[in-house]
């Protein structure tokens, strides 16, 4: 599913309009990406948990050239299913 079509859906689903369904995603993932900036955790009761973690830096090997590489820490994010999602993907 894109993001249109996730539109559409929530539109059908709450009644509303495909531009206010619009405005309400693009909400929703906007307060998400700035809490994830910030370092906070976004949980959602049934649905999943929203977090920031950070990856060591480490030492890889490029594939191609068999030469060794060094690979630079950052943060990543990651989402964890609530159990009521993962009951449902059962």
């Amino acid at each position: 599913m894109n993001k249109t079509e996730l539109i559409d859906r929530i539109a059908e689903a709450a009644g509303i309009s495909k531009i206010a369904a619009k405005k309400a995603l693009d909400g929703t993932t906007d307060a998400i990406k700035e809490a994830l900036v910030k370092g906070e955790k976004v949980q959602l009761i049934g649905f999943g948990t929203f977090s920031v973690s950070e990856r060591a830096a480490r030492e890889g090997i490029n594939p191609s050239t068999k030469e060794k590489i060094k690979i630079e820490a950052k943060k990543v994010a990651k989402f964890k299913a609530g159990a009521e999602l993962a009951d449902a993907l059962k």
